[in-house]
């Protein structure tokens, strides 16, 4: 069947301005790390980004390396473009990634030129596409000058083939060499993706002042837990669940009696809320608005209409935001 786009899909979502540049992006975003390669089926892949795009989530989050195997989620999405979205590419934000390994030999990883723009051209050819509208280094090179790397996403966006560009994983202090190297060259970050949730707050330690300082944008990966900010386990690890299936994203000794004491107390107040933990997990990290997006991922379109459903209700009172910080901190 032929797929046609709800003509009501922007009723719904929140779309928020990216630092100081013209984009505007869904509150809520798809990322592509998990359910969307060739271990799993095409057709489940086609139904949560036909879904997801319904809902108004016009950014979809790619990388290189996701999967699984490596470079599969590019490759099954840039079918599923070619045959359900083309008429609507150019109300996507299509981003993917480069830095970690990718392919054997000295230059499948980390920074380097050489690396950069040889993944990004895999990238493109996977997804059959001449552009990506976000390219991001995926994390710092320890080796690598940065000057190069930043060079090297320049690089790309002069030659047309990424709108923009952005940094992941980079602590604060490497964050601001990056965007004063990419200012100079002409070319501003607009985007920082860092791993932020309730239970791993490590961007509130100068990551978020100095995004706003900078005018550069965010996107919080995670921000579930890998699963830990849901009900999934709050009765025990299911049989079914990621932590059960040996994953090395989510094993189960993350599954900790400390981190599951805290859900069920936090579970409380999103009942006390009329929401789910999830929806309030993901209020709790747009609060304060210095986050522009959450990237989730997802196995069933239910998960996606949770999430939106979470903007109903993103408010959080002083006393709400008290009682949350308690009970991270263990002194509730």
């Amino acid at each position: 069947m032929v797929y046609q786009a709800n003509p009501a899909r922007y009723q719904a979502m929140e779309y928020h301005r990216c630092g100081r540049s013209g984009l505007k992006l869904p509150a809520i975003s798809l990322g592509l790390w998990h359910n969307f390669g060739d271990e799993t089926l095409l057709e489940t892949s086609r139904q949560l980004l036909r879904h997801a795009f319904d809902l108004g989530i016009t950014h979809f989050d790619l990388a290189n390396n996701y999967g699984p195997p490596p470079g599969s989620a590019e490759s099954n999405f840039g079918r599923i473009l070619r045959e359900d979205f083309l008429p609507w590419r150019d109300e996507l934000i299509i981003s993917s990634k480069a830095g970690y390994t990718m392919w054997d030999g000295p230059y499948g990883d980390w920074g380097s030129r050489k690396y950069l723009i040889s993944s990004l051209d895999q990238s493109l050819k996977r997804m059959g596409l001449e552009y990506v509208d976000i390219f991001y280094h995926h994390r710092p090179d320890p080796e690598t000058p940065l000057e190069e790397t930043m060079r090297a996403l320049d690089h790309v966006v002069r030659q047309g083939k990424a709108l923009y560009v952005g940094l992941s994983n980079y602590p604060a202090d490497r964050a601001r060499e990056a965007f004063a190297i990419l200012q100079d060259l002409g070319t501003p970050c607009l985007i920082h993706q860092p791993k932020y949730s309730m239970l791993e707050r490590w961007v509130e330690d100068g990551l978020t002042d100095l995004l706003e300082e900078q005018g550069v944008g965010s996107i919080a990966f995670s921000p579930l837990a890998g699963g830990l900010l849901t009900d999934r386990y709050l009765n025990g690890i299911p049989a079914d669940s990621r932590a059960a299936s040996g994953s090395k994203f989510l094993s189960a000794d993350s599954i900790t009696e400390e981190n599951v004491a805290k859900a069920r107390k936090l579970n409380e107040i999103a009942q006390q809320r009329g929401q789910k933990l999830s929806q309030m997990a993901l209020a709790w990290v747009l609060r304060d608005d210095k986050i522009t997006s959450v990237l989730i991922g997802a196995s069933k379109t239910a998960q996606l209409d949770d999430a939106v459903g979470m903007l109903n209700n993103r408010q959080f009172s002083a006393q709400e935001i008290a009682a949350i910080d308690a009970i991270l901190k263990g002194t509730k």
